[in-house]
Order: C-alpha cells, then sequence, then structure tokens
C-alpha cells in the first residue's frame, strides 16, 4: 500500500527531537513522488530506506550493488533488512574492477566507482519510472574526504539527509527509534579502502582482506579493519577492544588467521581504528579540496 502523505508509523515512540526531523525527511521524501535508494546496508542508507518506504509506500526500489570490493557479510545483512521493510529489493553486479584507472588505486578511486554506480542506477530509475535517485550521504560527510559525492553531484542523485543537516548521531537515534537492528553498526566501507592508495586493487587482494577481516571478526571483535600492506596485515581494532589483545592466546589466534590468509607479518596499530585512515597519506591540501561547505 502507498502513502499519500508523510506519517510516522503508529508503532514508533520516537523522541520529539527525532520525531520532527523524521517528520521532516518523510515530508522531503514524499515530495519526490518515488526513489529508487543507493542501499547499501549501512545504518545511513537503511534509515534512508525505511522512511522512503513510510513515506512512498511500494513506490521506492532498494538497489544494492554486489561485487569483490563489497564484504558479504554486509550484503546478507542488506537483503535480510530490505525483506524485513517489506521493501522491493534489487541485487546487482557493480563492475569497477573493470575500469583501469579504478584499478590502479588513485585518491580519488572512489569517483570511479560511484560513476559508474550512479549511471546504472539512473538507467534503472528510468527503466523502472522512478523520479529520483538518493543515496545516504548524510550531513556528517561534507568534512570527509568523498570523492564519490562529485559522481553523485554529476549524475543528479540527491541525499535527503544531507540536505535537511541530519548528521550520523541524529541518524543513529532514530534509526534505533525506527526498529532498525542496525542502529548502532559500525561504519562500513567497501574492501578496496582496505589497500593503500596507489597500490594495485585486485580480486586477489581483495579476497584476501575481506577473508583475514572475516576471520578475525569471528573472534569476537566489533569494530575492525584489516589494512592489506602487502606481505603485512595491519588491524585497526575500536579502542575500547584494544585491551583484550593482552590475552596472548587471542593474539596467536589474530596471527594465524592472517597467516592463513598469505600474510607474512601481522600488525597492531595501537592508534586504533578510525574512518579513512588511508587518507592519512594524503597531502592535506588534497583532502580539503574534497570537503564540501554547506549551503
Amino acid at each position: 500500500m502507498c502513502a499519500q502523505s508523510a506519517t510516522i508509523p503508529s508503532t514508533q515512540a520516537l523522541h520529539d527531537a527525532e520525531e520532527d526531523t523524521y517528520r521532516r525527511l518523510l515530508e522531503a521524501l514524499t515530495q519526490f513522488g518515488s526513489v529508487l535508494v543507493a542501499y547499501s546496508g549501512g545504518v545511513d542508507s537503511s534509515l534512508l530506506l525505511a522512511a522512503a518506504h513510510d513515506a512512498l509506500g511500494d513506490k521506492v526500489l532498494a538497489v544494492t550493488a554486489t561485487s569483490p570490493t563489497y564484504p558479504g557479510h554486509e550484503r546478507q545483512a542488506a537483503i535480510a533488512l530490505a525483506q524485513d521493510l517489506g521493501v522491493r529489493h534489487l541485487l546487482i553486479e557493480s563492475h569497477e574492477l573493470d575500469d583501469p584507472t579504478f584499478q590502479a588505486n588513485p585518491a580519488d578511486r572512489c569517483y570511479y566507482c560511484k560513476r559508474h554506480l550512479f549511471v546504472e542506477l539512473r538507467a534503472i530509475a528510468a527503466r523502472e519510472s522512478l523520479a529520483v535517485v538518493v543515496d545516504g550521504a548524510n550531513d556528517d560527510d561534507r568534512a570527509d574526504f568523498r570523492p564519490g559525492r562529485i559522481a553523485g553531484r554529476e549524475q543528479e542523485v540527491r541525499s535527503p539527509l544531507m540536505e535537511l543537516g541530519i548528521g550520523k548521531d541524529a541518524i543513529r537515534q532514530m534509526a534505533r527509534q525506527r526498529g532498525l537492528p542496525n542502529w548502532d553498526q559500525p561504519a562500513c566501507a567497501c574492501l578496496a579502502s582496505r589497500i593503500p592508495y596507489g597500490q594495485a586493487i585486485t580480486p586477489e587482494r581483495l579476497n584476501r582482506v575481506g577473508a583475514a577481516e572475516a576471520a578475525v571478526r569471528a573472534l569476537g571483535f566489533r569494530v575492525l579493519r584489516v589494512r592489506d600492506h602487502g606481505d603485512i596485515a595491519r588491524i585497526e581494532i575500536g579502542r575500547d577492544e584494544l585491551t583484550c589483545i593482552g590475552d596472548e592466546s587471542l593474539r596467536d589466534r589474530i596471527v594465524a588467521a592472517c597467516v592463513e590468509q598469505g600474510y607474512t607479518f601481522v600488525c597492531l596499530d595501537l592508534m586504533g581504528y578510525r574512518t579513512g585512515a588511508m587518507n592519512e597519506a594524503l597531502p592535506l591540501e588534497q583532502i580539503e579540496s574534497f570537503r564540501e561547505v554547506k549551503p
């Protein structure tokens, strides 16, 4: 059933601030009439998808791109949540690895990936007679290194969360109140982000880092990245989990998990996990050139 106006499900008990913000989001989505949601399964795109469904009913299509750069456990979680929401969900195979520029892994790698994706999403939206492609970029992303945002603007992809000035904290609170199981899920990122800029992205490296990360995560870590530096696996874990590394048997299992995937050396990054750690090697002026100023 398709809703004709922006309404909040009666079963939800959003706090006043989140309720007002969520209502504004629903109103903005309702004005589009119909949308294709670029849906990764992360908390941002999940909230956007839930809100789109609340606002537009069956005039919503979620599309998730799958490729060797996309961790398998995230794909399965995205499928499960879309099913729970009752949203029509399409999986497509993206082909960014066919692009030699993407494979070369320049600092603006994300631009080339997103350009391929958004061109395809625009074509799908046209075939499905959907008015707008929307993504889950939020207001906090303005200050981050996001070359893919350029591709979004080129393809006229709308970012309602960003446009309404909604940041990550508010998104998590709304997702929690909306009943989304991934409201406190750690940030997601494609596996290409584990490989230093300038080093070739290959299916073999992606498979290796993905398998190593899955094996280490299975040991009980919640916030985790395995960065691929050739023979070296540099492990970032959440700072509140660093104390666990004092357990020698756990360290041995971490090493074994990474060596099994072909790494010779296994290192722990004492700085812990932080978003976009590979960007720390880039010149500051290059990072600043991709930041957006609030309108």
